[in-house]
């Protein structure tokens, strides 16, 4: 099994939309999924009740009183942290990762937060070892604009790679609705958000990142 953390101190990044995309796209790829919920609010609990049977299933996990068991079939586990986390939680969940994935807005605010964050993840020793990769995704992000550019440059020298910059599109919040990714679907407008993905999907499964 591999595990996939979704983590940032700071609320309204889109943790939950990209656990759930995640997710997706694992299950569309046919593997056995699991979603982890570890956010109060539930929201990627309620994405699971409302995936359609039609589509690959996802394992709902709900772990918003801490992580529980994982069924032994897993091959994938997503995990969808809650806002304001504590360094303390996110050590419990760090347990189960095998990567860690940090959305941030492309705003001043997301910035400051964001780097904050991880330099104080990037002491823990799991971390500083590389024994679990960390990687920045910047999230709705709107191509050729400044402040996508100013947060660019300031991850320049960020203490973990930018892997990915998942495009504000329209689809993420349709597709939401009905429990689904964009990896569920085979339109133009899910085939163009599906390329955003790539370079993520890679830093997760390729094995260099994960050397000891």
């Amino acid at each position: 099994m591999r595990g996939v953390l979704i983590a940032n101190a700071k609320g309204g990044t889109g943790k939950t939309t990209i656990a759930t995309s995640l997710a997706a796209a694992y299950a569309k790829g046919g593997y056995c999924v699991a979603l982890a919920d570890a956010d109060r609010q539930g929201s990627s609990l309620g994405w699971c009740r409302r995936r359609p049977e039609t589509e690959p299933p996802i394992i709902g996990l709900d772990w918003r009183k801490g992580p529980d068991r994982v069924p032994k079939r897993v091959e994938r586990l997503i995990v969808d942290s809650p806002a304001a986390l504590e360094v303390s939680e996110f050590r419990a969940l760090l347990k189960r990762a095998d990567a860690v994935l940090v959305p941030v807005l492309p705003s001043a605010f997301d910035r400051v937060a964001t780097l904050a964050f991880a330099a104080a993840i990037g002491k823990l020793r799991p971390v500083r070892k590389n024994r679990k990769p960390v990687a920045l995704v910047i999230n709705r992000a709107r191509m050729g604009s400044r402040r996508l550019a100013s947060l660019q440059a300031a991850f320049a020298e960020a203490p973990f790679p930018l892997v990915a910059e998942l495009l504000d599109r329209a689809i993420y919040a349709d597709l939401a609705e009905a429990g689904l990714g964009v990896h569920d679907r085979a339109n133009k407008a899910a085939r163009a958000a599906q390329q955003d993905w790539t370079s993520l999907i890679t830093f997760i499964e390729t094995r260099e990142y994960l050397s000891i």
